[in-house]
């Protein structure tokens, strides 16, 4: 079988309709939307193209299974995530080439990805049988308290292109987990991983109504009337802090819970007692994981005077050292970005960068004419008012920022209405607990360029967020509190 062949036959064996109430249908209105590769801009396929009228099947689906999904035995929603995390692994190798033709990162980061995504899944089978309540007698012995934690109930579930599988599985298995029912609109530029990951729940027993999916070129046209219908009553979002804030504002109408996890501008600091082989590592993993396109990104990296040159020197080695081209061929360290918008706000914000000052150490200019590719890029003596350092680039360049002292690095870094994680490397035990105290971020990474872990929660403050995702916590997100008061027991 030729590569050619093999990537078309794992897209012909994932479903193309809609998933509603357990059924696989056409959409109402019969549309269908275009799959594009984004290493070579042609198209994969069509998928059914979801309208409201769809929409509020999937929402009907999961209102009328609610009720019966939130007394399904705990231990019962975990094996049912158990087996799909088992199949998930199984299917490694044809759901990580998925990923690479509908998103473009390479088969290797994306294999990276499937089990990211599978370990949510074994995360949370584990946390199914771990919601607990309370007892407890009142201060003046006359009552007592019963803790109860329940299902919010039906959930809207909405998830970014850049991580297809994880984003899906991240929010599932904590509903699946606490017995919420679902309605899952996966990005309209990814909605094939999405559609794989339904088929495998489906195949571990997940019941009928549980999980509906709605691929959708109109994402407004299917979010907001079912935001403001009153049903859902719960919203879990990834994706821009722009969109989010309309999702909010969609939501207050009927009082939603909502957890959101917006949009960064990691600040990346460099010390001067830096390992700087540990750094430039940590680096690479930040800046280049999925290509630059992770809310997690690395995006302002800051060094400090006394090692800025060495560091932007190596770290411009290694980054014109990695291979670019198709996800798919042997030996690709850099696949394309996501489509040619963001391949233009790229090079607008490099070209910002460049007309204030900043130099081009490596590349800083597009790739291949075919498909959406860019440069590895680094760049040096960026000032603080170029766009670069206000922006969240969303793509593979690194903008490298002296600095002198540890409050100016600090202020530099706070200097955003982001704040979902920074970076700090330093061999000065005190400077950790300083700098990380001081950071106004949700999550440090100390001397490591990856902070995402299923056991650890997932979250920003200020406008990257609200809530966390994975951890321990992460099942809070779908779980309500309710009190009962027990009067008059005589002990």
């Amino acid at each position: 079988m030729t590569s050619a062949d093999r990537e078309a036959q794992v897209v012909d064996q994932v479903p193309k309709q809609l998933s509603i109430g357990g059924q696989w249908r056409d959409a109402t209105s019969g549309a269908t939307f275009k799959v594009e590769d984004p290493a070579t801009g042609s198209v994969l396929c069509e998928v059914a193209d979801a309208g409201t009228d769809d929409a509020f099947a999937a929402l009907d689906a999961a209102a009328a299974a609610q009720a019966s999904w939130a007394k399904y035995p705990p231990r019962e929603r975990g094996e049912i995530l158990r087996r799909a995390y088992e199949l998930i692994m199984a299917r490694q190798d044809e759901l990580a080439l998925l990923m690479t033709l509908e998103m473009g990162k390479p088969v290797a980061e994306s294999k990276g990805e499937i089990a990211y995504a599978a370990d949510f899944f074994r995360w949370f089978a584990e946390e199914a049988v771990r919601i607990e309540g309370g007892f407890a007698t009142s201060p003046n012995g006359q009552a007592r308290f019963l803790i109860m934690r329940q299902p919010v109930g039906p959930s809207m579930l909405v998830t970014p292109w850049n991580f297809p599988m994880a984003m899906g599985t991240r929010k599932i298995g904590p509903a699946v987990a606490a017995g919420c029912t679902m309605v899952f609109k996966p990005a309209q530029q990814t909605p094939l991983s999405a559609l794989a990951l339904t088929a495998i729940l489906a195949e571990a027993g997940l019941p009928e109504g549980v999980l509906s999916v709605i691929p959708s070129s109109d994402a407004g046209g299917v979010t907001e009337p079912l935001l403001r219908d009153g049903r859902i009553r719960k919203v879990s979002f990834t994706g821009s802090t722009g969109v989010g804030r309309k999702l909010l504002e969609q939501s207050a109408e009927q009082v939603l819970r909502s957890s959101m996890e917006l949009g960064g501008n990691a600040p990346f600091l460099v010390f001067d007692d830096a390992d700087l082989d540990a750094a430039v590592e940590g680096a690479m993993q930040a800046k280049m994981r999925n290509i630059g396109e992770a809310c997690t990104a690395a995006n302002r990296i800051y060094a400090q005077s006394g090692v800025a040159e060495e560091f932007a020197r190596r770290l411009g080695e290694r980054m014109a050292a990695l291979r670019v081209g198709r996800g798919t061929e042997e030996g690709v360290q850099v696949g394309p970005l996501i489509d040619a918008r963001a391949r233009e706000k790229v090079q607008s914000l490099v070209d910002d960068a460049v007309g204030r000052g900043a130099r081009v150490l490596v590349g800083g200019e597009r790739g291949a004419s075919e498909g959406y590719f860019y440069q590895p890029t680094v760049l040096t003596d960026v000032p603080q008012e170029s766009q670069l350092s206000h922006t969240e680039i969303f793509g593979p360049v690194a903008p490298v920022i002296p600095f002198d002292s540890e409050d100016e690095a600090l202020a530099d870094a706070n200097d955003t209405e982001y704040g979902l994680v920074s970076y700090v490397f330093t061999q000065d035990l005190g400077r950790a607990f300083r700098v990380c105290e001081a950071l106004e971020t949700g999550m440090v990474g100390l001397n490591q360029g990856i902070v995402s872990n299923p056991a650890a929660p997932f979250g920003g403050i200020k406008h990257s967020g609200l809530g966390r995702e994975g951890g321990r916590v992460g099942i809070d997100e779908f779980l309500e509190t309710k009190y009962v008061g027990l009067a008059g027991i005589d002990v």
